[in-house]
C-alpha cells in the first residue's frame, strides 16, 4: 500500500490494526459498488478506501459503525413498553369474551336448534 496514505491514515485512527480493517471493510464496498468520496486517480480499491479516510471526508466512528453493523447475525430491537403492551391485550379482546355464562349457553342451545338433523344411512347388506 501506499505508504504516505497509511502515515496520513494513523493520524486519524491511531491502531493500525483497526485501520487496516476499517479500510478492508470499506475497499470491499467500494467494490459492491458504493459510490466514491474521492477521485480514483488510478488507484485500487484499498488505496482509495485509505484516501478517503486520509482525507477526513470518511468519518472514522461512521466506518466503525458500518463494521460492526455488516457483522452482527442478530440485530437487536428494543423491548415494547410493559404499559403499552397491556393496553394494547385489552384492545385486542373480543366482545364475545365479556358474556355471561347463561348468555354463552343460551346462544349455543340457540344454535343447536338451526342445525339440520342429520340421519345415518345404515347399510343393511352389512348386517
Amino acid at each position: 500500500m501506499a505508504r504516505v496514505t497509511v502515515e496520513d491514515c494513523v493520524d486519524k485512527i491511531p491502531n493500525r490494526f483497526e485501520l487496516v480493517l476499517l479500510a478492508a471493510h470499506r475497499a470491499r464496498a467500494i467494490t459492491s459498488g458504493s459510490s466514491l468520496i474521492v477521485d480514483r486517480d488510478n488507484d485500487k480499491n484499498p488505496v482509495v478506501s485509505l484516501r478517503e479516510i486520509a482525507s477526513g471526508k470518511l468519518k472514522p466512528d461512521a466506518l466503525r459503525e458500518e463494521f460492526v453493523h455488516s457483522l452482527q447475525r442478530h440485530i437487536e430491537q428494543d423491548e415494547p413498553d410493559v404499559a403499552q403492551a397491556a393496553l394494547n391485550e385489552v384492545a385486542d379482546v373480543p366482545e364475545f369474551a365479556h358474556i355471561s355464562e347463561a348468555e354463552y349457553a343460551r346462544g349455543m342451545r340457540a344454535d343447536t336448534d338451526k342445525r339440520p338433523e342429520v340421519v345415518e344411512e345404515v347399510d343393511e347388506g352389512e348386517e
